[in-house]
């Protein structure tokens, strides 16, 4: 089968959510014997040159790079418009031509998006079936930001918001079948009410290379994973030194917390000016923290879809404590598989009941670990994703039926 492939950021290398999700789906089908296409942005000379990489896992890419000055501006051009500040800043006039290209000489036999931000590439495409990944539904996630920020940025954020729920809806109706990354994700789409047939299928985690060491960890330490550019692990980040970590030094005072992830902003960068916290910026591995952490932690007040740090703090059989919201993108049972909890107090009780109980650490490091396996494998996932597409292509009007459509 022959598979078009566009997705908003450039899978490869695959270091984030927006290209763990995209790189495993086109490896998997790579590797399942379908010529896969891949049409991507990137964003500098050196994404450019790293996206070189991918080629083992596709039959062959294309890339649109783009500046972010220019993309910027095009965002702020939208803002009197309806359209979407998203789709404009995914926007290449070269990969749309690209994609125009390859759609004019090629018969593909499906087309697959992953983002709502580039389906206006392929939306007027006719006679191919199409599915689109929303992965998170991101009206949602602009409209929850504003919530969270000061005027006049929270309007802003309301406006994307709006624009983004109004697009999505209307996206939805375009392709044949959508698909996002949670359940509850995907309740958000139903709740739209598009009528556009609707699946789900979650993320998963590499278990060989996120795996359990035998080294001894620090029982004082604890550490938080993610990129340090993104508001939400920003606020958490935030919130979590002001609210939650004074009450556990008060109590134990050895305690440490190591911030890990890339492009951490000037505030981000002061907390390390607290006593016991240690900010780390860019490392090359994120596993060396994890292990010889205690227990991760992931505070977030704001978590759409699938928070891959926790899986793979999971599969590392290193357990987590969480916010409620964030426990609820994972397919795991509070109290058995990790810790949720909301208000600092809260927050405090459940890290200090790991740190002073070794059983309970080492009961929920198994019962994390299996879970992963279980239920969040990369092999089971791609099994969902495989059934989706199945029962895309056989709703699909085959080119007869079209044809007498069509007359």
């Amino acid at each position: 089968m022959k598979i078009l492939y566009v997705c908003h950021r450039f899978p490869y290398p695959p270091k984030r959510g927006g290209t763990i999700r995209p790189f495993n789906m086109i490896k998997h089908l790579h590797a399942a014997g379908h010529e896969v296409v891949v049409c991507s942005l990137t964003r500098s000379d050196d994404m450019t040159k790293e996206a070189q990489g991918i080629a083992p896992y596709c039959s062959e890419f294309h890339i649109g790079q783009v500046d972010d000055r220019v993309q910027t501006l095009r965002m702020l051009a939208t803002v009197p418009t309806p359209w979407t500040a998203s789709a404009s800043y995914f926007h290449s006039s070269k990969l749309d031509r690209t994609i125009r290209r390859l759609l004019a000489e090629r018969k593909f036999d499906l087309i697959f998006v992953h983002c709502s931000s580039v389906a206006h590439y392929v939306e007027r495409v006719q006679g191919i079936p199409k599915i689109l990944d929303f992965g998170d539904m991101d009206s949602a996630k602009w409209l929850e930001y504003a919530q969270h920020k000061a005027f006049p940025r929270s309007l802003g954020y309301w406006w994307e918001g709006v624009r983004l729920r109004a697009e999505e809806k209307r996206l939805a109706r375009l392709f044949d079948l959508c698909t996002t990354i949670t359940r509850a994700e995907c309740q958000t789409l139903i709740d739209y009410g598009t009528g556009a047939p609707t699946d789900w299928f979650p993320n998963g985690v590499d278990n060989m290379f996120f795996a359990p060491v035998t080294e001894d960890y620090d029982p004082d330490s604890i550490v938080f994973i993610g990129r340090m550019d993104y508001f939400p692990n920003q606020q958490g980040m935030l919130d979590f030194c002001r609210d939650t970590l004074p009450l556990l030094r008060a109590r134990r005072p050895s305690v440490k917390l190591t911030i890990v992830g890339a492009e951490p902003s000037a505030e981000i960068r002061a907390l390390g000016q607290i006593p016991g916290v240690t900010v780390t910026g860019t490392v090359p591995d994120v596993r060396p923290y994890v292990t010889k952490a205690a227990l991760t932690v992931a505070p977030l007040r704001i978590a759409r879809g699938t928070q891959n740090k926790i899986l793979e703090a999971m599969a590392m059989g290193i357990p987590v404590v969480c916010s409620q919201i964030a426990a609820g993108g994972v397919d795991a049972i509070p109290g058995e598989h990790l810790l949720a909890a909301d208000a600092p107090t809260e927050q405090a009780e459940a890290i200090l009941r790991v740190l002073e109980d070794p059983s309970l650490r080492e009961r929920l490091a198994k019962a994390g670990r299996e879970r992963v396996l279980t239920n969040h494998a990369w092999p089971s996932s791609m099994r969902r994703l495989d059934a989706i597409i199945e029962r895309c292509l056989a709703a699909y009007p085959s080119s007869s039926q079209l044809q007498a459509q069509s007359s």
